[in-house]
């Protein structure tokens, strides 16, 4: 199924609950997703799920979802899966509703080969784009078919510094040429009336996306990877 189908039978199948992921703060379900004779696996996180925070707005996260998908899609790298926002049809509510990715548990940040580990760069660079502050290892997934998938970016998009990760592999190193092709093609895109800004807007506050926007422009500037910061934690807990 092609990624417009996929975000169509997202938004428009019928959702059945199949039972609920026991790690993590937030609730979190599997759902079964039927449409047009095609049944999907997805990742449903409702906003009555969401416990609340003292650094983010509560009931924004699963909104923070869907602005990581958009702007992964903005980029053209592919890193998360297909993601919307659901109002209607789900048992909880609304909520973010991701497409499942099949993927072997053991594989993650800590045990990819050299072959996985060429993406690290990029991965690197859409943390630190979104604000993530909290990419664990665990949240870097290996399809079947080998590809890799980035998930659980309900805490990022924040206007302040927030960045935690385990992935600091290229601190202080300098961006690739073709990455920073891509960031200097959607950075402007952020501004009111920018396609970027037009996407992000239903799902974050206009100082969240000028922040992601003075991001870009600033790892555009420096033309390198910051290093981890001394005045606070870098790395996410627990790392996987």
């Amino acid at each position: 199924m092609n990624q417009a189908l996929t975000l169509s039978a997202l938004q428009q199948g019928t959702l059945h609950l199949e039972g609920q992921f026991i790690y993590g703060s937030n609730y979190t379900f599997m759902v079964l997703c039927q449409h047009s004779g095609e049944t999907l696996k997805a990742v449903y996180k409702p906003l009555r799920g969401e416990r609340p925070l003292p650094d983010f707005p509560t009931g924004t996260l699963a909104q923070r979802e869907v602005a990581a998908y958009k702007v992964s899609e903005a980029l053209g790298w592919g890193l998360v899966p297909p993601t919307i926002f659901r109002v209607k049809g789900a048992s909880m509510g609304p909520g973010s509703l991701q497409l499942f990715v099949d993927h072997d548990p053991e594989r993650h940040y800590f045990n990819f080969n050299q072959k996985q580990r060429i993406h690290l760069p990029r991965v690197m660079l859409f943390d630190i784009l979104i604000n993530n502050a909290d990419r664990k290892a665990g949240h870097m997934l290996i399809s079947l078919e080998g590809q890799l998938f980035l998930i659980d970016h309900g805490l990022s998009f924040h206007t302040e510094d927030k960045l935690r990760t385990v992935v600091w592999d290229h601190a202080g190193q300098r961006i690739p040429p073709e990455l920073c092709l891509d960031l200097a093609r959607v950075v402007p895109e952020a501004s009111p009336g920018g396609s970027l800004f037009s996407a992000l807007q239903p799902h974050l506050q206009p100082d969240e996306i000028a922040a992601l926007q003075t991001r870009g422009q600033a790892l555009l500037d420096r033309g390198q990877f910051p290093l981890p910061p001394e005045d606070r934690r870098a790395y996410p807990w627990p790392l996987v």
